[in-house]
């Protein structure tokens, strides 16, 4: 499944699903373009990658900026034919919410327990700016510049499948993407540029690390271990397939929708989740 000569272009890129996911196209050979909001980040997954690759610090959520990533991207590696929106934060709901003290002042007053109450304005627009309009910008700057024939990959979440209660603004946003993801692939079927999703199921990010820390002050029996022993339980316990997923089994697919083996797929929703959504999601 080569994409030699190919280039594809990767927001948030700079670590974890989003350096995975350029590991895999540039095992292909594709030129890959890495984008992210920390130079070091940048320069260090592009160095890293056994093919032509460029590492540009860009806010994938402004139109402007991502503008300027294609015309440096054209002036050296040539025209656009992927682009993967990857770009994304962990809820910001939930650092607030962690930040909180769960230990009840005395007995009538019992421990806050809503993200949802904890959430500001400004952390659910932030929410909404880093996991929704990453995804728009991106695309629209980068789509009218694209080869015809080319691809859109949207990474969302499996949070966007089912309740996220404790992310209330990153569900959301995440969910919004599946839809423009539906949108984009009727607005560009025309010129062959096919635009489908991915969402990802459990892989052991910072935003994990929060989550197993808020999962061990709400559940006693969890008090003594570790982060990623909360994590590994929380796998074993909600994937039939037992195991938790990669950045790679994330890029593999993206591999897949880019490559001409998926000429005819558009506008579609997979979970990359070792089956967790068949027990009806989070």
């Amino acid at each position: 499944m080569s994409l030699e000569g190919k280039v594809v272009l990767i927001t948030g890129a700079g670590r974890g699903i989003g350096a995975g996911i350029a590991h895999c196209y540039a095992a292909r050979n594709a030129k890959v373009v890495v984008t992210d909001l920390v130079q070091d980040l940048v320069e260090e997954t592009a160095a890293s990658l056994p093919t032509e690759a460029l590492g540009l610090v860009a806010d994938a959520a402004s139109q402007e900026a991502m503008g300027k990533v294609i015309d440096t991207v054209e002036e050296k590696l040539g025209k656009l034919d992927i682009l993967v929106n990857n770009a994304g934060i962990g809820g910001p709901e939930l650092d607030s919410f962690l930040e909180m003290d769960l230990e009840p002042t005395d007995d009538s007053a019992p421990a806050p327990t809503s993200a949802f109450l904890s959430t500001t304005d400004e952390m659910w627009e932030q929410a909404i700016r880093y996991n929704l309009s990453t995804t728009f910008s991106s695309s629209t700057a980068a789509m009218p510049r694209m080869n015809d024939g080319g691809s859109i990959i949207n990474i969302s979440s499996i949070a966007a499948l089912g309740a996220a209660a404790q992310s209330p603004g990153y569900g959301a946003a995440k969910a919004a993407v599946i839809h423009l993801t539906k949108s984009l692939a009727q607005e560009l079927a025309p010129r062959k540029i096919r635009v489908n999703c991915i969402c990802p199921g459990l892989l052991w990010t910072r935003a994990w690390e929060l989550l197993a820390s808020q999962i061990k002050m709400t559940q006693k029996e969890m008090a003594n271990m570790t982060n990623r022993q909360v994590f590994e339980g929380v796998v074993a316990q909600m994937t039939p397939l037992g195991e938790e997923q990669t950045p790679e089994d994330i890029g593999r697919l993206a591999v897949f929708f880019s490559s001409e083996e998926a000429r005819m797929i558009t506008g579609q929703v997979v979970a990359v989740d070792g089956g967790i959504t068949l027990n009806g999601g989070m």
